[in-house]
């Protein structure tokens, strides 16, 4: 696998998780939003990743990337009694999105770290790229 193999795998993984990130972060932002209706209640969304294999991208074999191929709704919200609340529908309950806090800040930090490996991965490659031109130099 070449260097631009990884470059691409590592970039496209980054990317999907920055996608992975903002979905939390709209999940987070939203979690306490109240609605009149179960149907109008904010619904959390999820990325959806999936491995591509493209043969013919480059001349030495394969190359794979990371791709977010759908952004899933999660359905249901949270009835809560609150008759004196001004989105109550006649029965007094006002709904709310189906967000548990703790588990979204929970994928955020395994969004932010497998983000930062990735850095990392790049960072590696970058340092093995130089190496490699040092050692050239020597044999010149």
């Amino acid at each position: 696998m070449g260097f631009n193999a990884i470059y691409q795998i590592a970039g496209s993984a980054m990317n999907a998780q920055m996608i992975r990130l903002n979905t939390v972060a709209s999940n987070l932002a939203n979690a306490d939003t109240a609605a009149g209706s179960a149907e109008s209640a904010y619904k959390a969304r999820q990325p959806v990743f999936s491995a591509v294999l493209d043969q013919s991208m480059t001349s030495d074999g394969a190359s794979a990337s990371v791709a977010v191929t759908a952004i899933t709704e999660r359905p249901g919200a949270i009835a809560r009694y609150e008759p004196h609340h001004p989105l109550a529908d006649a029965k007094g309950y006002v709904y709310y999105p189906d967000v548990n806090t703790v588990d979204e800040m929970a994928d955020m930090m395994s969004a932010s770290r497998s983000f930062e490996t990735n850095v990392d991965v790049l960072s590696n490659i970058k340092s093995m790229q130089q190496s490699l031109l040092r050692l050239g130099e020597g044999n010149s």
